[in-house]
């Protein structure tokens, strides 16, 4: 009978699935911490990345540098003992881009309100990119953790959180095409964004400590 082609945990990845914990856990306390710093922000008409601006706008950076991070730290991890089937390989490669796309977020913060800058329309364009990695990476490594008896019995929450981020960027399409709370769609999709990431560095850590 052919041996299943599984590699083993070492150190490093544990420290890259603990690293990756600790940072997707800042970054949805940084979500959090921001609407407590800026109360006078109308939550029903701002987008998550208008923190970013004007005071505190700090934390909302290192709120994407955390998830950045941590999306490097899973890629890395993920190819240390994630599944090896074709679908999971790619789900790493894009939550590697995901990284790229978080950071340069960090790099180009958006513009004030009715003053277009440049680093405005970067920021704009990385939004799209990276909410294409969200969608297509959960979906991928979904698929994929089927094929590591491993990671399986992980494969039910994979699919419901992908199916969680696929619903929560409808909904902010239709909600922002309407302009009508299209800031509450906002912190969902981010707040399944930041579960799905929790939930995988989790579980990467578990398994990486065995």
């Amino acid at each position: 009978m052919p041996t299943l082609d599984v590699a083993k945990p070492s150190r490093s990845t544990t420290q890259f699935a603990t690293t990756a914990v600790a940072c997707s856990a800042y970054f949805g306390i940084a979500l959090l911490l921001v609407h407590v710093l800026r109360p006078d922000r109308h939550v029903a008409t701002t987008m998550i990345s208008g923190y970013a601006v004007g005071p505190y706008g700090w934390v909302m950076t290192t709120a994407w540098l955390a998830a950045s991070i941590c999306c490097l730290m899973l890629a890395l991890g993920l190819n240390q003992i994630g599944p090896r089937s074709t679908a999971a390989r790619l789900g790493t490669l894009v939550v590697a881009i995901f990284f790229l796309g978080i950071l340069l977020t960090a790099i180009f913060p958006p513009a004030p309100r009715n003053s277009p800058t440049l680093s405005g329309q970067i920021h704009s364009m990385l939004f799209f990119v990276n909410i294409s990695c969200a969608l297509l990476g959960s979906v991928l490594l979904a698929m994929g953790f089927g094929s590591d008896p491993r990671w399986r019995p992980f494969r039910r929450t994979a699919v419901t959180l992908a199916a969680l981020l696929w619903f929560s960027f409808a909904l902010q399409f239709l909600t922002a095409y309407r302009e009508v709370g299209y800031g509450y769609a906002n912190r969902l999709l981010a707040a399944v964004l930041v579960v799905w990431l929790l939930a995988v560095s989790i579980k990467l850590r578990a398994l990486a400590r065995k």
